[in-house]
């Protein structure tokens, strides 16, 4: 098969089964790893520009060297690409160059640009094969497993897509390498947040090696990595479009959508760092209703503090709005049954469990105490 070793995590989703494959150097041997999908020696890759200068010609190259025929679009980082423009600009694309349903559609970026194509290969011709291969942390651990495919709107964040799974995701560590700390720091938001949703000892496990993680170490990358899409894997099997146990990936994301929303999803607060603030807000929720201890939000924190990152309303840099008006952005938020608003708290880490039963008041008044704690 392959030269490079891999770790290999399968998702039996039956008749849409794939694999995630995570290693060091499988971007130079993309051709083994796709041949078996490919209809005839053609592919079209929707990149992120960010990508053109390192990583994009090795993938081009190593698909030149299979004989296998690469078209390029490369599209502008950042979430405002995510919306109706871009998604008419890929599948026109698509259909220019006569992508048909047999072939393969190639995501390379992070999790604008998965979400984004993965929505584009649903949509044409009623829906196209598409392999992800994830360039951040937090498409890799994320947006890049379990189908989830979409764009924004001005209503707020994913209201527009389609479950629609890939037909292989390829995790190439080494990929991480290039990233800046903060980026890769957003992406350990995500990461962190399957320890606290459903095993408290792979977050023990993190809060010993996650360090070593920020600094380099791909043992440590490839484990967590690897445990974290286990974990996804896990969840979306046993729900595939979010009928019940699949929101517990919602840790933190109540908030998270919310504080995106009021950062214009710009970059006083990326993606990651909203889940790591939104994780220490619903422990904060779950400590005041009494679901567990008062020391556990502290805990989360803590870790947080520790690998430098975000962890509360006062590390958001410019103006926020009031509780009143954070609430309603909630109420945005596409896990809104009947107007109630869905929650993802915790008995303890590792122990999540969702709910409606979450009354408004006691919402805007943890709300208003970490606003209050900015000034």
């Amino acid at each position: 098969m392959s030269h490079a070793d891999f770790e290999t995590v399968h998702v039996p989703l039956a008749g849409r089964a794939y694999d995630i494959r995570i290693g060091q150097g499988l971007l130079e041997d993309v051709a083994d790893h796709i041949a078996p999908f490919l209809k005839r020696p053609k592919v079209v890759i929707v990149a992120d520009e960010s990508l053109n200068m390192v990583h994009l010609p090795k993938l081009t190259a190593a698909l030149d060297r299979a004989e296998i025929e690469a078209n390029v679009l490369s599209l502008p980082s950042g979430e405002q690409t995510k919306g109706w423009a871009h998604l008419t600009t890929v599948v026109e694309w698509l259909l220019d160059n006569e992508v048909e349903r047999g072939d393969l559609v190639i995501a390379f970026g992070g999790g604008v640009i998965g979400d984004l194509v993965g929505f584009a290969a649903a949509i044409l011709r009623r829906g196209v094969r598409f392999v992800q291969i994830p360039s951040t942390l937090l498409a890799q651990v994320d947006s890049s497993v379990g189908g989830k495919t979409g764009i924004n709107t001005r209503h707020g964040k994913n209201l527009v897509g389609a479950f629609h799974q890939p037909s292989l995701v390829l995790i190439d560590t080494d990929l991480l390498d290039t990233l800046s700390e903060r980026i890769f720091l957003s992406g350990y938001g995500e990461v962190m947040k399957y320890g606290l949703l459903g095993d408290a000892a792979f977050f023990e496990w993190l809060e010993q090696n996650a360090p070593a993680m920020k600094n380099g170490d791909v043992a440590a990358r490839t484990y967590a990595i690897k445990r974290s899409c286990e974990m996804k894997a896990d969840i979306v099997v046993g729900d595939e479009t979010e009928q019940g146990d699949r929101a517990l990936l919602n840790l933190g994301h109540t908030f998270c959508h919310a504080l995106e929303a009021a950062t214009d999803y710009r970059d006083r607060l990326m993606h990651g760092e909203g889940v790591a603030i939104g994780c220490g807000l619903a422990f904060d929720l779950s400590a005041r209703l009494g679901h567990c201890a008062q020391e556990t939000p502290s805990r989360v924190r803590a870790h947080l503090r520790d690998m430098g990152m975000k962890a509360d309303l006062s590390d958001i840099d410019g103006d926020l709005p009031d509780a009143d008006a954070l609430l309603a952005l909630m109420a945005q938020d596409k896990k809104v049954v009947q107007g109630q608003l869905t929650f993802i708290l915790a008995r303890g880490i590792g122990d999540a469990f969702i709910t409606r039963d979450v009354p408004n008041d006691v919402v805007r008044q943890l709300l208003t105490d970490e606003l209050a704690r900015r000034t």
